[in-house]
């Protein structure tokens, strides 16, 4: 039996969320699972083609800090698929799709940092973005990571650490 005791712990989670940080963490945990339904719902309508609704759905879950959402936005926007080309929107939504640490986004700013492409060129944060990437299970990333350490791109030179992550990339069935 639920006691209407307003001192309980439980009552304090639902009602005043100010107490030990409760209220916050699950307010955050909601907004992330938000976030995720509308990058999924926005998914589906791009597979149905409707790529106007996935946009709108894909800018909804970016609200949400969504990792993803932001990824996709930036992909579209440096590519001009579906929104005109911008490389300045496009390099802002990587840059806080990969705070969130995602995978792709980290890989393609590593391309980006590499030829300056929006960005002032930048071999140490390109090299950087690479291993970050490949940490996070980017397959392509660990080939690139290889590929900076045979050509001491963003690193110093070394063909130990190169062929490392070479034969890591070929395992995973990436030879170039």
């Amino acid at each position: 039996m639920v006691t209407s005791n307003k001192n309980s712990m439980a009552e304090k989670f639902m009602y005043n969320g100010k107490d030990h940080g409760h209220q916050k963490i699950n307010i955050k945990h909601i907004e992330s699972m938000k976030g995720d339904r509308l990058y999924k719902r926005a998914l589906n309508e791009a597979k149905a083609n409707n790529n106007q609704s996935a946009f709108e759905l894909l800018n909804k879950s970016a609200e949400y800090k969504n990792s993803k959402a932001y990824y996709a936005l930036g992909t579209w926007y440096l590519h001009g698929t579906y929104v005109k080309k911008d490389v300045a929107k496009a390099i802002d939504y990587l840059l806080k799709s990969a705070e969130g640490k995602y995978p792709d986004a980290l890989y393609d700013l590593g391309v980006c940092y590499e030829n300056g492409v929006g960005v002032e060129k930048d071999l140490d944060k390109a090299f950087e973005s690479y291993l970050q990437a490949s940490i996070r299970g980017e397959k392509q990333s660990f080939y690139e990571v290889g590929r900076c350490y045979y050509y001491g791109i963003g690193v110093g030179e070394d063909k130990v650490l190169s062929d490392y992550w070479l034969e890591r990339a070929e395992e995973l069935g990436i030879t170039e």
